[in-house]
C-alpha cells in the first residue's frame, strides 16, 4: 500500500470515529432528556400500579362472568317455559277435534257418551292448561290486530260497525307463556 492510501485510510477512520462519537453523544443525550422526563417510581409505586392493574382486570373479568350467568339463566328459563312447545302445538289438532265432536254429541240422545267424552276433554285441557297452554280469547266485534289474528278471508261486513272487525273465529289461538304458538284464525269484516 502506497502512503496516499495509507494516509487516506487513516483519514477515512479518524472521520468515522468523530461520526461515531457524535453519535453515541446524540444518544446518550436522548436517553438523559428520556429520563429526564419520566419521573422515577419507586418499587413501592410500581407495585401500587402493577396491584390497581391487575384488580382492574379481576373486576372486568367478574362482572363478565356475573354477566354470563345472569344470560345463560335467562335462556335456561326461557327453555323451560317453552320446552313443551312442539308436543303441546301437536295436542292442539286433538283438542280442535274434541271440540267438533261435542257440538255433533250435543245434537244426540245418548247424554252418557257426551259426559264421557266431556270429561276426557276436560282433562286433557286441564292437563294443557296446567303445562302452560292459555286460549287467546277472540270474539266477535274485537278489531282485527294483524300481529294477533290470522285472517284467512275477508267478506262484506253486514254493518259499519263490523268493518275491519272480526266477525267469525274458524279455529281458536294460543298461547304458551306470552308466545303466541298458534294464531287465532277469523274472518275479518270489508
Amino acid at each position: 500500500m502506497s502512503n496516499e492510501n495509507k494516509s487516506e485510510a487513516m483519514e477515512d477512520e479518524v472521520l468515522n470515529n468523530v461520526e461515531n462519537q457524535e453519535l453515541n453523544q446524540e444518544d446518550q443525550s436522548v436517553e438523559e432528556e428520556t429520563v429526564e422526563t419520566e419521573p422515577a417510581l419507586s418499587v413501592e409505586e410500581q407495585l401500587q400500579e402493577d396491584l390497581n392493574k391487575e384488580k382492574d382486570k379481576f373486576l372486568r373479568l367478574f362482572a363478565e362472568f356475573e354477566n354470563y350467568k345472569k344470560r345463560t339463566s335467562k335462556e335456561r328459563m326461557d327453555l323451560f317455559k317453552t320446552a313443551g312447545q312442539e308436543v303441546l302445538v301437536s295436542l292442539l289438532p286433538v283438542l280442535d277435534d274434541f271440540e267438533r265432536a261435542m257440538k255433533e254429541l250435543a245434537k244426540s240422545d245418548d247424554k252418557e257418551m257426551v259426559k264421557g267424552v266431556a270429561l276426557i276433554q276436560n282433562k286433557l285441557v286441564d292437563t294443557l292448561k296446567a303445562k302452560g297452554l292459555q286460549d287467546i280469547v277472540v270474539k266477535q266485534g274485537d278489531d282485527f290486530d294483524a300481529e294477533i289474528h290470522d285472517a284467512i278471508t275477508q267478506i262484506p261486513a253486514p254493518n259499519k260497525k263490523l268493518k275491519g272487525k272480526v266477525i267469525d273465529v274458524i279455529e281458536k289461538g294460543f298461547k304458551l307463556g306470552d308466545k303466541i304458538i298458534r294464531h287465532p284464525k277469523v274472518v275479518v269484516g270489508n
